[in-house]
């Protein structure tokens, strides 16, 4: 006999001796009778009992481990949709960005036409140093390289975009600068200084705080060129305005100066004088002309000036001319360079027929002989700056009756 079979005998002799045959006596009315309850029933009930027992057991801890099964799906579930909503609510933000985005963009985009429109019109700007280099295109793609990746397409096509406007605002950047350099040497060459005359002219200005409707933010979030656009155009156009409104005309069309401008003596005391500008004689009624173009501020007398016409060029430069006969312009009356304006006479202060010719700077009288014997390549790039800015005034005029 096996070692198995060995070691389970003492097992199944205990199972045996739990089962024993039983009679069992049952008396009833006088009769009796004998029930017998054998071993081997009591072992098929015991297993039938065990059976059932273990089947119970068996669909209780199913039910248990079903119920915990059915917990831990019904939280994976609810793990995935939450998941799926936080995904839709970024996928939602993310599109609502890139709209925004793409919003700016196109604003951006308009302020950049619009700027290269007002100021250069068809003019063609000058290409990037890159681009000279390479012979590409202003207006070249910009590489794949150059752009994140890991962004998404859309993403990734607005940064094109984005890089594209910057490029062209750098150019636009660099032909305002070089603009405003030579403006800005013809002004200098004249004996003004130009940061003084864009301080002041910055000096003057205000309003309401309306928030740019944008929703990018400041000009720096949009580029460093792009943000650095407006103060270089508004430096540009003093320049090139106070260029224009500087009187270099001759004011009448004669070939002598019997005063200069400066310390001399007085026509009339001999004493020491500061002769705040310059004195050109001819004969009475000598067509006396604007020596730029500008507004009529006042016609009338003032003491030891006799008839006078005062003539506002704008950027804070004023014209005056003295001891006239007559006038032949209003107060408020718009003139253009070279347009006849009053006479030449003696009144006033006088020892004779001439036009004292004066320029003033912010109310502070500077020399005319600067203005009017400005050399060629200053007149060259005045007459510019004319062009561009009667452009100007001219889109502004056409805006404005529209």
């Amino acid at each position: 006999m096996s070692s198995q079979s060995t070691g389970l005998r003492p097992w199944r002799q205990r199972w045996n001796a739990l089962f024993q045959d039983h009679e069992i006596f049952i008396r009833t009315h006088g009769h009796v009778r004998f029930v017998r309850v054998s071993a081997v029933w009591q072992k098929r009930v015991a297993l039938i009992a065990a059976a059932v027992l273990l089947a119970w057991a068996a669909v209780t801890v199913a039910i248990f481990v079903n119920q915990l099964l059915s917990a831990d799906e019904r939280a994976e579930v609810a793990r995935k949709q939450a998941a799926a909503t936080a995904a839709e609510a970024r996928i939602a933000q993310y599109r609502d960005r890139v709209g925004e985005i793409a919003a700016d963009l196109d604003e951006r985009q308009a302020q950049l036409e619009e700027w290269q429109k007002t100021y250069f019109g068809a003019e063609a700007l000058p290409a990037a140093a890159d681009d000279d280099k390479t012979g590409a295109a202003a207006d070249k793609p910009v590489e794949t390289s150059a752009v994140d990746p890991r962004l998404p397409p859309e993403a990734q096509a607005l940064a094109r975009i984005e890089a594209r406007q910057e490029a062209f605002s750098a150019r636009l950047l660099a032909a305002v600068g070089a603009r405003a350099a030579k403006a800005e040497g013809a002004v200098a060459k004249l004996g003004l200084d130009p940061a003084s005359l864009v301080r002041n002219a910055a000096a003057g200005r205000g309003g309401p705080f309306i928030p740019f409707r944008g929703r990018i933010g400041a000009a720096g979030a949009l580029g460093k060129s792009f943000a650095a656009l407006e103060g270089a155009l508004f430096r540009m156009e003093v320049l090139e305005r106070t260029l224009v409104a500087i009187p270099s005309g001759q004011p009448a069309h004669v070939l002598m100066l019997s005063s200069s401008y400066g310390y001399r003596s007085d026509p009339f005391t001999g004493a020491s004088a500061m002769h705040s500008g310059l004195d050109f004689p001819g004969p009475l009624g000598t067509p006396i002309l604007a020596a730029a173009p500008g507004k009529v501020l006042y016609v009338g007398q003032r003491a030891g000036y006799g008839n006078v016409i005062e003539v506002d060029h704008g950027q804070g430069i004023m014209t005056r001319y003295a001891h006239l006969s007559g006038f032949t312009t209003r107060a408020g009356a718009q003139v253009a360079a070279g347009q006849q304006i009053a006479k030449m006479g003696s009144t006033g202060r006088s020892t004779g027929s001439h036009l004292h010719f004066e320029v003033r700077l912010n109310g502070v009288a500077v020399n005319p002989r600067r203005f009017l014997e400005a050399k060629a390549d200053v007149l060259e790039v005045k007459d510019d700056a004319r062009q561009r800015v009667g452009a100007l005034a001219s889109a502004a005029t056409g805006r404005g009756t529209r």
